[in-house]
């Protein structure tokens, strides 16, 4: 289920099925900070919705979660905290994010949930956490690597939480 990484900065994890996935999302709900920002790379069908959908209603969301591709931002406020859910998939240049005027939204009191980053490279703040989904065989992968200090004590935490379940 996971590879050891010997500086601590990333993770893999086999994902068997779409109720992996949902464990990793509801793993990490409980050590994102307001402030943190997650960035969501993979194909198209990787689990990239699937995944923030699980970490949404770990945090205690009750109601939809779809996906914002066509609005650009879903947002959810749980026990205070803002939930920004972006996709950036239809942007075709990475100044939209600035024409779009979503800087704004990466905020102190905000976790950032960003799906297709790359497409606004350059204008999205950095990442704390990127989470690279992929297919592999019939199953899927996730790397997840720390971008940032707070990051790396996610993934810490999330290390140690979901090692001992995964063995």
């Amino acid at each position: 289920m996971h590879s050891p990484d010997d500086n601590q900065s990333a993770l893999r994890l086999h994902l068997p099925d779409a109720a992996a996935t949902a464990r990793v999302g509801g793993a990490l709900a409980p050590l994102l900070e307001p402030g943190m920002v997650v960035a969501l790379d993979g194909d198209l069908g990787a689990g990239k919705t699937t995944l923030v959908r699980a970490l949404l209603r770990a945090r205690g969301h009750c109601g939809p979660v779809k996906s914002p591709t066509y609005a650009l931002v879903e947002i959810y406020v749980i026990s205070r905290i803002y939930f920004y859910h972006f996709d950036f998939y239809r942007f075709n240049f990475p100044e939209e994010f600035l024409d779009a005027g979503l800087g704004e939204y990466f905020r102190d009191d905000a976790v950032c949930l960003v799906e297709w980053p790359q497409n606004a490279a350059g204008y999205m703040p950095a990442a704390d956490l990127v989470l690279r989904l992929r297919f592999a065989q019939r199953a899927r992968e996730v790397d997840i690597v720390a971008g940032s200090e707070e990051g790396r004590e996610c993934l810490r935490a999330l290390r140690s939480g979901w090692l001992p379940a995964a063995g």
